[in-house]
């Protein structure tokens, strides 16, 4: 049976989950939602995932959402090619290596997207965000770095769970003109290489390019039609990196928005 994965091409958490099914040579299809960007999601992704977010997937009548929660469901389901360690100190270690990579660095990607291809913080608010992505990716990499240690993958001595993990992240510096170095920078070209990263990396550049950038959605965000999702780690993101104007700001132009209620 081929599976079906709700997905949109920028989404890291998403990519997570592409990279595991690719490793695990799983058969999918993925759809992108409408109407995700403008907080009217509904239909069959809305009972899918009634926060409106990718990725959720479809497994025939089984559908999950939380890319961490199906990563979990791909392990129990389909237990060939397994993507965790086999030890439990280990498993725990790769666990907390994707918890912090979800939450704080992908804030720190988030919040470089927003004062750069959208356009957020005035009177200096944008250097000071910036400024201060800059010393957290400092400081991310480093960790990163420890976590790593003189392993070649953070999973040990395989591609696994905490390598699909992090890949798309630091992509994402990358993207942003902030590269890793040393045995980060090495670690990123080994994976880079593998079938699975390629070919969900470039999946994001095709859509970037036949979207034509971020201008155009820039525009819409501007007017109110887009609105960008200020999720918890996002929102505590920018208020502690000096950013609680642009909330205020957003908030008052209605161009973001907050994970919706359950229904």
């Amino acid at each position: 049976m081929t599976l079906t994965l709700w997905d949109h091409p920028f989404s890291p958490y998403a990519q997570k989950v592409k990279i595991a099914l690719r490793e695990k040579e799983l058969a999918f299809d993925t759809v992108v939602p409408g109407g995700i960007g403008t907080g009217g999601a509904r239909g069959d992704f809305l009972a899918a995932n009634p926060r409106a977010e990718v990725p959720a997937l479809i497994d025939g009548d089984v559908a999950v959402f939380d890319s961490t929660v199906i990563l979990e469901y791909l392990e129990d389901a389909y237990p060939d090619r397994p993507m965790l360690p086999a030890a439990p100190a280990d498993r725990a270690r790769v666990r907390m290596v994707e918890d912090v990579v979800d939450t704080q660095l992908e804030a720190i990607n988030w919040g470089l997207t927003e004062v750069r291809a959208f356009g957020r913080g005035r009177d200096g608010a944008a250097d000071a965000l910036l400024a201060s992505a800059e010393r957290q990716l400092a400081g991310m990499f480093a960790w990163l770095e420890r976590q790593l240690g003189a392993a070649d993958w953070f999973t040990g001595d395989r591609f696994g769970w905490g390598d699909a993990a992090v890949a798309p992240y630091l992509n994402g510096s990358v993207g942003h003109g902030h590269a890793p170095g040393g045995r980060l920078a090495d670690w990123l070209a080994r994976a880079n290489a593998r079938a699975s990263v390629a070919d969900t990396l470039a999946e994001a550049r095709a859509a970037r390019t036949a979207g034509g950038g971020m201008g155009d959605v820039a525009k819409a965000v501007e007017q109110g039609l887009f609105k960008r999702e200020y999720r918890d780690h996002r929102l505590e993101w920018m208020i502690r990196s000096g950013g609680i104007d642009v909330v205020t700001e957003g908030m008052a132009r209605d161009n973001i928005r907050f994970t919706p209620d359950m229904r």
